[in-house]
């Protein structure tokens, strides 16, 4: 399943000493289909993490609307899913239960939750051997991996990544991405994905949104028409340097 994800005028300001307020995303009106890989992408400070934060219900705007599908985001919802850059595991649970945290809150068995578990470790790239290890015996890449299988465990319509692969190295960070996108190519939920990098932008998405700098307004809608599968060897294709082109031209970089 997938949904739309829809924003109306949206702005988030902060209040400021003195009782003014500092506008730091918007307005923005912007209308993601259902299935879609979006990719989010501007300077430091321009809201790309309080417009997922505004997404996933966690954060209410200051003007406009959001809407998943028809209904308006006014709280966190079991049809999305969200992960930061921080992996956030337990450290006491081990991959399993970290995993299947979310099933354990809603209720379900040991079994049954355990099973399904179990079922995601191959698709995450992880190693039944390491079910029953602790976050403390796994390497940042396998930690990533756990904290996205603890999402994708609750069959979300939407993901919403910020920054997921900041934290690792370069090889780390090109293998999960890869990863992520045969995952999407199954499951095909619709997915906002915030990343700093052009190139890991171009390799995943159908649609890069370039934010300005704050206020974070929409500078640049960009179509990535690379066919899929895609591979890292595309990155040496001339469309691939086009489209990153393209998007460092919106970025004025």
């Amino acid at each position: 399943m997938s949904a739309r994800l829809t924003m109306h005028d949206l702005s988030v300001a902060y209040p400021q000493p003195g009782g003014a307020s500092l506008l730091a995303l918007g307005p923005l009106s912007v209308e993601i289909e259902r299935g879609t890989f979006v990719c989010l992408i501007g300077p430091s400070g321009c809201g790309k993490s309080t417009l997922i934060r505004v997404l996933a219900g966690l954060q209410a705007p200051s003007q406009g609307q959001t809407l998943l599908d028809e209904e308006i985001i006014q709280k966190p919802s079991r049809r999305v899913g969200l992960m930061f850059q921080d992996s956030n595991l337990m450290p006491w649970r081990s991959v399993i239960d970290n995993i299947a945290l979310p099933l354990e809150l809603q209720g379900v068995g040991v079994a049954e939750r355990h099973q399904m578990a179990r079922a995601l470790l191959p698709r995450l790239g992880l190693s039944t051997e390491f079910a029953n290890a602790v976050p403390g015996e796994l390497s940042g890449g396998m930690a990533q991996r756990v904290a996205l299988g603890r999402v994708l465990i609750q069959q979300p319509d939407v993901l919403l990544l910020d920054e997921p692969f900041g934290a690792l190295d370069s090889l780390t960070r090109e293998q999960v991405a890869l990863d992520l996108m045969q995952m999407w190519a199954t499951a095909a939920p619709t997915i906002l994905m915030v990343t700093h990098n052009i190139n890991e932008a171009v390799l995943l998405a159908d649609r890069i949104l370039v934010l300005s700098s704050r206020p974070g307004r929409l500078a640049a809608d960009i179509s990535v028409t690379l066919p899929r599968p895609r591979h890292l060897s595309d990155v040496y294709s001339d469309p691939f340097g086009e489209t990153a082109q393209a998007v460092r031209q919106a970025l004025r970089l």
